[in-house]
Parts: structure tokens; C-alpha cells; sequence
């Protein structure tokens, strides 16, 4: 079974996620909506995100001229269609028609090199969804729960898995946080249950955070947004794992595309009163309610200028209709820390 060092463990962190939300029902959860408001940023950040950034440079062995999530990735491009449903969610116009969408896959953490073998590491999905009103942009993860609750937590999360003198993290410090923090286990776990991917469209990827859809009534709706493969779930076994190069998922995807698109159904997992919408370290029962809000067709390989041009910001670009959670630090934190990554890899 392949495994992967602490310093590549600590790429779980690094890696961006995002969940948005609508529910067939034009009401939201009683416990649900009252702390998931339709506004952006207001949640507290208890860590200053240029230390987080720092942090996850340092985990992933301070690469030069990269992001400090999802360092190693492919640009894409394709097309959103949604169902006839997804306009009645939400007033975004992006619910309305198809629209074109620039995509990149990636693997989680600050450093290029990693191996796609990796297995305690979320596979990245970010795609932004454009239309002439502006942007709706989502980032999403191949695992249903982020491994930090709070950014003072991955803050410290990065830092005790820092490469020492020797090149290596020191374990004792790496035991005695997880002891401390159980909550940031919940991820590695779940990723080391499950085979390692045999594509980056072979996988379902998940938005930890809560969003609330608003109608064009005003009627808002909670829910966590997931990413279902059409091509479903494709797993390596342990042979077949060994029998690949450390970089397969760039030519599996060209040679997969060059047959026709790749295809996700974007679908809502509506929320219940009890399910909390300020903990991305807390998976949602798969068993919610499920309405599609349409497909997500990936058609070609694009130039890494296209993505690397600007950053894909799930707070700051969203529509009227979309709003992310006013209680989750980890969905604050993120706009902020994503553009002094920006920064350092421009400069």
C-alpha cells in the first residue's frame, strides 16, 4: 500500500476547499439558517492568514514561484449547464443558462514535486463559473471534511509538521498534536480508507463549508454542495499503484478528454436542523436529501496562464443568490490568505 511521508501528510492541510448550498425546499433548517447567514467574511479569523501561508510554504519545503495549496495542477476548461431546478434555488444568473467555466485540477499542498501516488492527500477541484454580472467561483476537495476547524488551529497544524534540520517533521510533536486535536485526524483518515484515485475525474469531490441559496422571492436555503463523477469512483489497487509514475493524472486527463468531457454532476446535500454549519472537520450524513443544480462538463487542457493569472476566490467571487457562511473562520480566512499566496508566487 503506498504510503506517504509526514511533510506529504501535511499537504492534506493545504489543500482548498469550498462547499455551497441550496435546498429543494424554499426554507432553510431552523438551526441551520440561523447560523448560516447570506454574508461574507464576518466570521472572526484568530491567525494572521500571512503566518498561515508562511506555514503551509515551510510544510510543503518552501518552493519558489507556487501556490501554497495546490502547488501541482492541470488548467482546464469546459462548461456548466444547469438542471431546470437550480433557477428556482437561487437568483444567481449563472443557474439560468449554460455558462463557460475555467477549471484546474491539483493536488493538495505547497509542493510541485508531489507524488499523484500520494494517499493521505485531497485531490483540488476549483472552477470558476463566469457570466458578464460577474464570477461564481467554487474550490472543493476530494474529501468530505477539512482537516482544521479554525485557522489558528491549521496554523498550528502547519507548523508542527515543518521540516526539521534533517529534512523531517519531528513525529513526537506531529502525535502529541493530533492527541490534542483529534478533529484534524478526521481527514487522513477518511483518504486512508479509500484506494488512491486513478483520475482526477474519478473521483467525487465535496464543499466542507455551508452556503445559503437565496431565491427570487428571498426564500434562502442551506445546504453543502458536492461533486458527483460521472465516470464514477475510479480506485488503484496496490499493484496498480506501484505500476504508475509519480506524475500519471496530467496524461490520463489529456488522453480521457481527447474521448469527450469529463462530467460532474453538482448536486445539494440539503441541510437538517442538527448539522453544523461552522465545522468543516464534521462530514454531513450522506444520506441528506440530494437535488441536482446541474453538470459540470471539463472538454480540453488549458495553458497554466489561464490559472495563473488571478486566483480563484470562493469568497469574494460570488453572485447575488450565493453567500457563504458568516460563522465559519475557515471560509473567512480563506480570501485573504489566498491572495498573499498570490503575492508570493507573482513576486
Amino acid at each position: 500500500m503506498q504510503r506517504s511521508s509526514p511533510v506529504l501528510a501535511a499537504t492534506v492541510l493545504a489543500a482548498s476547499l469550498l462547499s455551497g448550498g441550496a435546498s429543494a425546499q424554499n426554507a432553510a433548517p431552523p438551526g441551520a439558517a440561523a447560523q448560516s447567514a447570506p454574508s461574507q467574511g464576518a466570521a472572526t479569523q484568530d491567525a494572521d492568514p500571512g503566518a498561515i501561508v508562511n506555514a503551509l510554504f515551510a510544510a510543503g519545503g518552501n518552493q519558489a514561484k507556487v501556490r501554497g495549496s495546490g502547488a501541482k495542477g492541470v488548467c482546464l476548461k469546459g462548461s456548466f449547464t444547469p438542471s431546470p431546478e437550480a433557477s428556482g434555488l437561487s437568483k444567481a444568473p449563472h443557474f439560468t443558462k449554460t455558462v463557460p467555466v475555467t477549471a484546474r485540477f491539483s493536488m493538495g499542498g505547497s509542493n510541485p514535486k508531489i507524488s499523484d501516488k500520494a494517499k493521505p492527500v485531497t485531490r483540488g477541484f476549483a472552477m470558476r463559473m463566469s457570466d458578464p454580472s460577474g464570477d461564481m467561483v467554487f474550490v472543493v476537495i476530494s474529501a468530505p471534511v477539512f482537516s482544521t476547524r479554525t485557522p489558528q488551529q491549521l496554523l498550528d497544524f502547519a507548523t508542527v509538521r515543518a521540516p526539521g534540520p534533517d529534512g523531517k517533521p519531528d513525529a513526537d510533536k506531529i502525535k502529541a498534536f493530533a492527541a490534542a486535536n483529534p478533529e484534524t485526524t478526521r481527514q487522513a483518515a477518511w483518504l486512508n480508507a479509500r484506494p488512491v484515485p486513478a483520475s482526477f475525474a474519478g473521483v467525487d469531490y465535496w464543499g466542507v463549508h455551508a452556503y445559503t441559496l437565496t431565491d427570487a422571492k428571498g426564500a434562502a436555503t442551506v445546504a453543502r454542495l458536492k461533486w458527483v463523477a460521472n465516470a464514477g469512483q475510479l480506485g488503484l489497487t496496490d499493484d496498480e499503484l506501484k505500476a504508475k509514475p509519480d506524475s500519471f493524472y496530467a496524461d490520463e486527463l489529456k488522453e480521457r478528454l481527447s474521448k469527450g468531457p469529463a462530467s460532474f454532476d453538482l448536486v445539494a446535500m440539503l441541510a437538517e436542523t442538527d448539522d453544523p454549519v461552522n465545522d468543516p472537520t464534521v462530514a454531513w450524513p450522506e444520506e441528506r436529501k440530494q437535488v441536482k443544480l446541474g453538470t459540470v462538463a471539463i472538454a480540453a487542457i488549458e495553458p497554466d496562464a489561464t490559472c495563473d493569472a488571478a486566483t480563484f476566490d470562493p469568497v469574494a467571487d460570488l453572485p447575488e443568490g450565493v453567500a457563504g457562511p458568516a460563522t465559519d473562520p475557515m471560509f473567512a480566512i480563506r480570501s485573504p490568505a489566498y491572495a498573499v499566496s498570490l503575492s508570493r508566487r507573482a513576486n
